[in-house]
């Protein structure tokens, strides 16, 4: 098994993090989970193109995690992918392709398709190879990979949404006697604790260091949110995890990464790594 940081950063335009985005290489088959801005760049950059994954998982619909979800699929059709594409996520992301393939790039399907047929060539619209369905809870196999899909708590129990304006999931994958867990931006509860029990690697959103967490809304976020790396090393301490790999950091200078690595070992007993883009750790 093998996971590959593609993009560490979080909503904030940040030149040394791209958007949300892990590969895992597991089983013999390529995942995804997230497609946050340049992930079709950054998947260039370790050897792979977009035409080149087995399925692409989104945990939740923040901007920062779907940004470069378009961009992926029309790049997969672009460079001639016919092979069927699992795309899966929480409700809602049938009607989110739905509108990038019918009102975002439309025209320029419609272009596409007319330039090939001027060539002589009929060429398929991207709707034909894509296979996408919302789910909340399930256990599928991909290759020799197998995926488990749960429920986790986003902020959503607090601000009181109902499971049809926001839903948020995670991510348990396992192959060949390994497991990792990618739960997303996600705060203790729900199905957290199923999907990241005894893991041997916990990629986790830490979005602030403990000596940011300096305001009631600093505190609001770390505590109903979206994890600090405090509250991701007590996830991984609690669920035993092998491996505790920080991501979705906002940005900071490499001095207050280290203490905020410092400040998870004195909760997690296990290794704690700071994530940084096309970062690759072999399990």
């Amino acid at each position: 098994m093998r996971i590959t940081l593609l993009g560490t950063g979080g909503p904030r335009p940040d030149r040394d993090r791209q958007g949300p985005a892990t590969l895992v290489r597991a089983g013999g088959v390529d995942l995804l989970v997230d497609a946050g801005r340049g992930v079709a760049t950054q998947l260039a950059r370790v050897g792979l193109r977009p035409g080149d994954l087995d399925a692409v998982l989104v945990t939740h619909h923040h901007f920062d995690h779907i940004g470069g979800l378009g961009d992926l699929l029309m790049a997969a059709w672009n460079e001639g992918r016919t092979a069927p594409l699992p795309i899966v996520g929480p409700p809602g992301t049938v009607r989110i392709v739905d509108a990038l393939l019918d009102s975002v790039y439309n025209r320029d399907i419609a272009y596409r398709i007319a330039e090939e047929a001027a060539l002589g060539t009929l060429l398929d619209p991207p709707r034909r190879f894509l296979r996408v369905r919302d789910v909340v809870a399930d256990t599928w196999t991909v290759g020799g990979a197998t995926v488990t899909v749960g429920e986790v708590e986003h902020g959503q129990a607090v601000l009181d949404l109902p499971a049809d304006e926001w839903t948020a999931v995670g991510y348990r994958i396992e192959a060949d006697g390994r497991a990792v867990a990618i739960p997303g931006d996600a705060v203790d509860g729900k199905d957290l604790a199923m999907l990241v029990a005894d893991v041997d690697v916990l990629v986790m959103c830490a979005y602030l260091a403990p000596e940011e967490v300096r305001s009631p809304a600093d505190r609001f976020l770390v505590e109903h949110v979206l994890a600090g790396s405090e509250q991701a090393a007590a996830i991984a301490a609690a669920a035993g995890a092998g491996r505790l790999v920080l991501t979705h950091l906002r940005e900071k200078t490499p001095d207050r990464v280290g203490r905020m690595v410092d400040a998870a070992d004195r909760v997690f007993p296990g290794e704690v790594v700071a994530g940084s883009d096309l970062l690759t750790i072999e399990v």
